[in-house]
């Protein structure tokens, strides 16, 4: 982009090229969206009046909830009108809020995802020791370090991605202003956005991932010593669908972002930030339970 060109928008592609099949995922990403609004709100309902939820398990739950409230909102009504209407524009400004909302919020969910693994482990490893370590006091500290954790990683990555050479056509092949999409759009160098984003990923994503794969793994051996067949049966299943739902969280949003340009398949891309946008924010309070 030239230094005396002013971008003031960005057009979001998105499937343009595929008229119908954006009616369609109008369709479906409609319905996921009023799940997860119904889901969500319903579970940080409960868990205010109902005074049995008072525990560290549904206190994490309700910061999933909210924190999936924001997530799906900052990105899926833009998406929306992306895929009903012709007009797939957004703002310089928007793009630009939407992508510090979108990646502060993406960094908090993969802590607080830790922080539930965590809460599981202490639980069931340690069940004598529970309400002495997971006291309302720790419970804070730990959502104070999942939101500050958000606002540092995207105050440290959403400008400098802002700040790229962007070409002068300024077209975004994905849904919403995400940093690989942008990147893509850059004309100059991008190494050190790149290599900027892959510490970034390594921090938010393949470093919490590792924790909570130790956790479950130590949780799996635990359950395995049961001696009650129906309790070890019970907790299997509970931690496996919770597993599932981590796993494809961490794996779509990890194949998006730590990947480089060169080998990113644009197509695929695009489908697994529908995933991890609309499926699996739906998915995630749930299998915490």
């Amino acid at each position: 982009m030239d230094n005396d060109t002013i971008l003031d928008s960005f057009i979001l592609l998105g499937f343009s090229d595929r008229p119908r099949l954006e009616k369609i995922l109008f369709v479906v990403v409609t319905i996921f969206y009023a799940v997860t609004l119904a889901g969500n709100i319903t579970i940080i309902i409960l868990s205010r009046i109902d005074p049995q939820l008072d525990a560290p398990l549904y206190f994490f739950l309700t910061q999933l909830s909210f924190l999936d409230l924001c997530f799906t909102t900052s990105c899926i009504p833009q998406m929306l009108a992306n895929l009903w209407g012709p007009d797939k524009t957004i703002s310089f400004l928007g793009c630009a809020t939407q992508l510090y909302i979108f990646l502060g919020l993406g960094a908090a969910e993969c802590v607080l995802l830790l922080a539930v693994a965590f809460d599981r482990y202490v639980a069931v490893c340690r069940p004598l020791h529970y309400a002495a370590v997971m006291h309302p006091r720790l419970c804070q500290t730990l959502a104070f370090l999942v939101w500050t954790s958000g606002i540092l990683g995207t105050l440290v990555h959403s400008p400098t991605t802002m700040k790229l050479p962007f070409c002068r056509h300024h077209r975004v092949d994905d849904f919403v202003c995400e940093v690989p999409a942008l990147i893509r759009l850059a004309c100059g160098d991008t190494q050190v956005s790149e290599l900027q984003t892959s510490v970034i990923g390594a921090v938010f994503l393949m470093g919490p991932l590792l924790l909570i794969l130790v956790s479950y793994g130590r949780i799996a051996r635990a359950v395995l010593a049961m001696r009650s067949r129906q309790g070890r049966s019970k907790a299997f299943h509970t931690c496996s669908s919770r597993r599932a739902v981590v796993f494809l969280f961490y794996c779509s949003v990890t194949a998006v972002y730590i990947q480089h340009r060169s080998h990113f398949s644009q197509k695929g891309g695009k489908f697994l930030t529908l995933f991890y946008t609309v499926v699996t924010p739906r998915s995630t309070p749930s299998s915490a339970l």
